[in-house]
């Protein structure tokens, strides 16, 4: 007879959990109810009412356009760098044996793990070193320095997970190194590489700090809420756009969740 063998967990850790969830995203939600407040002067609570005239006005801002597009591009080609970059390191570090292999693990590591204001100062010192205006690549190229620790983690635990058997097995077939990676390698990261670029996404799309200092006079989507936020006026259309900004990054985080096996349960 087969036994149920979970056990419940104790009422203190559910409520400091249920404590933990509503301290994240309570924030969130308060965002969300006032993006459709009719007071635009004011966050009193609770709202006066309820209107959906702010979505129409921040439709309407062609600044406000200017920025997104400016965010989705530096995201886009934020993350396709660091595919590329991130998937080579991964498969240099994991499938090779050479000295200074753990060095290079933690200089690939090493940008998520500094404060972003380190990042941005050592980016803005760099360029003013070498004498590079402010451009869109400069940008990327401040985003990519993070941006490749999550794909080269999700590629490296997965790559970590497969066997060489079947790379082995390719090549005594007479298969070259692009011909197994193409056949074996690839199928078998394909997941973790979606995963980490729908994360490495995310991560770029709502970044300020390292933004700020490699941006100079650009704007992308959350340095124009920042800037925003001194204009007490304009507040609603600050949640509004804030609100699809949490959606924009939310969704991609979710799906990188699933797909990187996160819900999977232990049925042991």
């Amino acid at each position: 007879m087969q036994t149920d063998s979970t056990e419940r967990a104790p009422l203190g850790l559910k409520l400091a959990a249920g404590a933990a969830i509503a301290f994240l995203h309570l924030p969130l939600l308060v965002v969300a109810l006032y993006a459709f407040t009719t007071d635009k002067a004011t966050l009193g609570f609770p709202p006066p009412g309820l209107t959906l005239q702010w979505f129409g006005v921040a439709w309407g801002r062609t600044d406000l356009w200017q920025a997104f597009r400016l965010s989705l591009g530096v995201a886009a080609v934020s993350t396709a760098m660091a595919i590329l970059l991130g998937t080579l390191a991964a498969l240099a570090v994991v499938r090779g044996r050479f000295f200074g292999r753990e060095a290079i693990t933690l200089l690939v590591l090493l940008p998520i793990a500094l404060p972003g204001i380190v990042t941005g100062i050592a980016l803005r010192s760099g360029l003013s070193l070498l004498d590079l205006p402010f451009s869109f690549w400069t940008i990327v190229a401040g985003h990519a320095t993070f941006c490749i620790v999550a794909v080269y983690n999700n590629v490296a635990a997965r790559l970590r997970r497969t066997g060489r058997s079947q790379i082995e097995a390719s090549m005594d077939l007479g298969a070259d190194s692009f011909q197994t990676f193409r056949w074996i390698v690839l199928p078998a990261i394909a997941t973790a590489l979606l995963a980490g670029g729908m994360l490495a996404f995310s991560l770029s799309f709502d970044e300020v700090i390292v933004t700020t200092f490699t941006a100079g006079q650009q704007r992308t989507l959350p340095i124009w809420i920042l800037d925003q936020l001194t204009k007490p006026r304009d507040r609603p259309v600050t949640n509004v756009t804030a609100l699809f900004v949490i959606a924009v990054t939310t969704i991609p985080i979710l799906l990188a969740h699933k797909l990187s096996g996160g819900g999977d349960r232990d049925d042991r």
